[in-house]
């Protein structure tokens, strides 16, 4: 499975594709720092270069998530479908969840640091989206 994370901790991203290898969940991952580099992939990515999921850390310099799925909006048709996006936090924020809803693109949120159970979580619901 094709796989984008964006996340600009480097330690994040190291123990987060671990995971996803251990997991047999994706072999084919992409790692981005920020979110200007995520926009630019996702807005020039022929149909079949999109992700299937993307995993996006909220809290980054420049543009943070919010920011980025905000962005995406005008190309969200082209998206909605193709990529399944989660949002990775740290923070316990009421705000966080709650935004989540304004945005369809968005799957789902996931406490970072993510584990096994969050990932089997996630290919659940990406089985049943991919037969219902």
């Amino acid at each position: 499975m094709h796989t984008l994370l964006i996340d600009d901790d480097l330690i994040g991203v190291f123990l987060t594709e671990r995971l996803l290898r251990r997991e047999a969940f994706s072999d084919d991952i992409v790692t981005l720092s920020t979110a200007h580099e995520a926009l630019t992939f996702l807005q020039q990515a022929a149909p079949d270069e999109l992700p299937r999921v993307v995993f996006l850390d909220l809290n980054m310099p420049m543009m943070n998530g919010w920011e980025l799925l905000a962005a995406l909006q005008p190309i969200a048709d082209r998206l909605r479908g193709r990529c399944r996006f989660y949002i990775l936090t740290s923070s316990l924020a009421q705000a966080d969840t709650a935004r989540v809803d304004e945005f369809a693109l968005v799957a789902g949120l996931l406490r970072k640091p993510i584990d096994s159970e969050q990932i089997r979580l996630v290919r659940t619901q990406l089985e049943q989206a991919a037969t219902g």
